[in-house]
């Protein structure tokens, strides 16, 4: 029997139609949650992800606007924006939009944001705070694999769950929500010996790698929960995860499907720190992340 699909385009619907309620009482309330994206450069695909997040957040009622500065901009004229953006009571969110130029220090941009407009999850106050599960925000594509799981209702307690990849963006991070969570966890990197070994072992299996079909049927076991996080180009120009779908939604259990799993659900949890940023501004606390958000 084939596995079901996680769809996360429909879970994303849902959360955005909760959150976008969340979001019109706090407007009725005088407060208008606002998102500020800074960009660098003029890689294609980076302007394409802020076009749609900021499509999205008009969407839900977000007010958003963006600070766009060339390639060869220097570093201090993008942390003055960001220091004046931490200043501006109307904006609640402040997101760098990631790769900077080389000539850019990544941890200094990002740690230069307010951590309570950390809305993207990466300053390191929240990475760390990922330890003791007291995150001001959670990263975003993680947080969005913990929703697609909660609304599923698939247990994470007291299961072996294997995160395939160790980026600072996806593995890390997921690992300790996990861990928070009460399951087993297993990382695996590409140094990793007889990946098999351990895919096979999963009840959760989480990949994000970059590499096309990196994860074949033979190296899963019946049932498992399969959270494809990546998305390839194949030689062809169609896109595909790191997960061998076809033949792996055969003996899984759950799968989420390249495209429409877990990338709808990143610029979803984007919106939903947006709007939680607000609230706690408007409540005039900040308070600590709180997993009943789910």
């Amino acid at each position: 029997m084939s596995a079901q699909i996680i769809d996360g385009k429909q879970i994303a619907a849902s959360v955005r139609g909760e959150w976008k309620l969340r979001a019109e009482k706090l407007i009725q309330s005088g407060t208008t949650p606002g998102l500020a994206v800074i960009i660098v450069g003029d890689n294609p695909a980076s302007s394409i992800y802020v076009r749609n997040k900021v499509r999205a957040c008009s969407e839900i009622g977000i007010f958003s606007e963006v600070h766009s500065f060339p390639q060869d901009a220097q570093q201090q004229e993008v942390l003055d924006c960001i220091h004046a953006l931490n200043e501006n009571t109307h904006i609640h969110g402040i997101l760098v939009q990631l790769p900077l130029p080389p000539h850019f220090e990544n941890n200094r941009v990002i740690t230069s944001i307010a951590v309570e407009k950390d809305v993207d999850g990466f300053h390191l106050y929240n990475i760390g705070a990922l330890v003791t599960g007291n995150a001001h925000f959670l990263p975003c594509t993680p947080y969005g694999v913990m929703v697609m799981l909660e609304r599923h209702q698939i247990s994470i307690e007291g299961q072996h769950a294997v995160v395939v990849g160790r980026s600072n963006i996806v593995g890390k991070p997921m690992a300790l929500m996990l861990l928070e969570r009460g399951a087993t966890v297993t990382v695996c990197t590409s140094r990793t010996r007889d990946l098999s070994q351990f895919t096979k072992q999963a009840d959760i299996l989480i990949v994000a790698t970059g590499k096309p079909r990196l994860i074949t049927a033979a190296m899963v076991k019946p049932g498992v929960t399969v959270i494809d996080v990546g998305i390839n180009r194949s030689a062809d120009g169609t896109l595909c995860g790191d997960v061998d779908f076809e033949p792996v939604k055969e003996i899984a259990g759950y799968i989420t499907p390249v495209p429409g799993g877990v990338g709808p659900m990143t610029i979803t949890m984007l919106l939903c720190n947006t709007i939680l940023a607000a609230e706690r501004a408007h409540a005039g606390v900040n308070s600590e992340f709180n997993q009943d958000n789910f």
